[in-house]
């Protein structure tokens, strides 16, 4: 397990892609941030295996959204289960 980084996670992003699509040097970026360049330089390299990822990385809102999504899917699934054995039971009632 590596060391927790001293930097926000959005600060990284947002200086690697300073480096990406400023078109900038990573040394000047890095100077400019008065970060070391070689963590720079990890954090550009990270940002663009990030970005040729297909359908790219998802971000933490979307994984609490999805979490939330599948929770109430389940929800429904249970609903809907109740809903057919209660429909069951009725039919069995009204055809006494």
């Amino acid at each position: 397990m590596g060391r927790v980084s001293k930097y926000p996670e959005e600060f990284r992003r947002q200086a690697a892609a300073l480096v990406l699509d400023g078109g900038r040097g990573v040394r000047e970026v890095a100077r400019e941030l008065d970060v070391n360049h070689e963590t720079l330089r990890n954090w550009v390299a990270a940002m663009r295996a990030q970005r040729a990822a297909p359908g790219g990385p998802v971000s933490a809102d979307e994984r609490a959204e999805l979490a939330r999504l599948r929770r109430r899917v389940a929800e429904l699934e249970l609903e809907k289960e109740i809903l057919k054995k209660a429909a069951v039971f009725f039919a069995k009632e009204t055809g006494r």
